[in-house]
């Protein structure tokens, strides 16, 4: 048996998979957490993942490995090869200004002049996650740190660099040895997934000179060595991962229920969205990953089953016993604002309410109903940039509801396919890692399961369009 591993070190934790790399079948794992914060020193992603690679039985029978990981991370080295400050994470909005200066500039002062040039030159608008407003908040927060850059980095090309036996005291000629992907650098904003190149002019703009950047390798390219050997991979920004994970293809829409929602495809073109909605991403095989994203998704069965005084598991069955449409009841989902569409100052509400319908399970129901149409918002956004939906890859903690999966087919109208429970971006990295070695990526079988139609109903759809346009009536979409 030829093994190969596949590491996701995500936000939170760190898991790897040692898997067969003919059949996917797995072997073994290894977990361990990271800790707490939006800035973090990335040795302690370095100490997690050494940890897991322990728990799953250590790499030295592994022939090949690669690491997928949380995108847009800031990661700045000297000119030794060490880390200057704790590592900015996607999630670290100190950076909300310096993005929206970026736009102002890029257009003269004209917001929508400068957000088309930014969707244009590199797929995405600048916000607040992206490297390289985090690079304009160092240049102009803490400057002396600033002074030193030699060489930026993402999470995943660090990892992968240390995996490689480089670190501090690499000095220049271990700067040059790193590597990242098409995926991951499409997530920084100086990166065009289109031409495949950097831009090194909004860099120096930025940050005052250019430095190092890890070169761009292709899908399968091998990209270093593990000490005992084993070949490594170029990696992937955690999404990418995803889509490797779950076996995605040109015409599948990966549809994440988590905390917050994603929506994203597998596109043979890019796309560019100057409304910001749409991230234009490159994925991990030579194509492109255009993603949007929802803030509100299973927190919204969290909340109304706390108000109910239930668990989720009498929230799902309550919710299936409600008719479609809820009785009328409709429930904008806006808890937290909301960014597809993007109304950052956005509450929720509940419209419709009648005597006959405010009843537990039309209200479980409703919150099912609002949480699928907003992600339908994220899908229709996709395909009014060309993006091709033939079917739904349901992902995350909310598709393992019977009720959700349901009306996801109901509501979007597609085919739905819900794979099992899993670690889709450790075994995305893993089914990389199995390419780089055989030299073409493996059909894996998917554990899945395809969800039965029972009828679509463009009707509930069609009433929270009408509700959330007459809450926001100068509310514009590109749809």
């Amino acid at each position: 048996m030829t093994l190969v591993a596949g590491i996701d070190s995500s936000t939170q934790t760190c898991k790897v998979l040692i898997r067969d790399a003919r059949t996917g079948a797995l072997v073994r794992h290894g977990r361990a957490t990271h800790p707490a914060g939006t800035e973090i020193d990335p040795e302690d992603w370095f100490s997690a993942m050494r940890e897991a690679v322990e728990q799953a039985g250590g790499l030295d029978d592994v022939q090949a490995v690669s690491i997928a990981a949380q995108q847009h991370g800031l990661i700045c080295l000297d000119a030794e090869g060490a880390v200057i400050r704790p590592a900015l994470l996607w999630n670290d909005t100190r950076s909300a200004q310096a993005a929206e200066q970026l736009i102002l500039e890029a257009g003269n002062g004209d917001r929508a002049a400068g957000a088309h040039y930014w969707a244009q030159a590199t797929g995405t608008v600048p916000v607040a996650a992206l490297t390289l407003s985090k690079l304009r908040w160092l240049a102009g927060h803490e400057p002396h740190h600033a002074q030193r850059v030699a060489a930026v980095c993402l999470p995943h090309d660090w990892l992968t660099w240390r995996l490689g036996g480089y670190g501090p005291g690499s000095g220049a000629a271990g700067l040059r040895a790193l590597r990242t992907d098409r995926s991951d650098a499409s997530g920084t904003g100086y990166y065009s997934p289109a031409t495949g190149d950097y831009d090194h002019q909004v860099l120096e703009r930025t940050l005052g000179h250019v430095p190092l950047l890890p070169e761009v390798a292709a899908p399968l390219e091998v990209v270093g060595r593990t000490p005992d050997g084993a070949l490594i991979g170029p990696g992937a920004g955690d999404n990418a991962g995803a889509a490797l994970g779950v076996g995605a293809g040109p015409g599948d829409v990966v549809v994440s229920l988590g905390t917050s929602g994603t929506v994203f495809a597998v596109s043979e073109t890019p796309v560019v969205d100057p409304s910001g909605l749409v991230a234009g991403f490159a994925d991990a095989t030579g194509h492109f990953l255009p993603l949007a994203c929802t803030l509100n998704a299973t927190r919204i069965f969290d909340s109304t089953a706390a108000l109910l005084g239930i668990g989720l598991s009498e929230f799902n069955t309550l919710a299936a016993q409600a008719p479609v449409g809820a009785g009328g009841l409709g429930l904008v989902p806006y808890f937290d604002g909301e960014r597809t569409p993007n109304l950052p100052q956005a509450t929720g509400s509940l419209q419709g309410i009648t005597r006959q319908n405010y009843t537990p399970a039309n209200l479980c129901r409703a919150a099912v109903e609002a949480v699928v149409c907003s992600l339908a918002e994220g899908l229709q956004a996709l395909v009014h940039h060309g993006v091709a939906a033939r079917r739904i890859i349901l992902v995350g903690g909310g598709a393992q509801s019977a009720v959700v999966r349901q009306a996801v087919g109901q509501i979007l109208g597609l085919p739905v396919l819900a794979p099992e429970p899993g670690e889709y971006v450790a075994n995305g990295a893993a089914r990389q890692a199995a390419g780089v070695l055989l030299g073409g990526f493996p059909h894996w079988e998917l554990d899945a399961q395809q969800v039965p139609m029972a009828g679509t109903e463009p009707q509930v759809l069609q009433r929270y369009r009408q509700t959330v346009r007459s809450q926001w009536p100068g509310l514009v979409t590109p749809w």
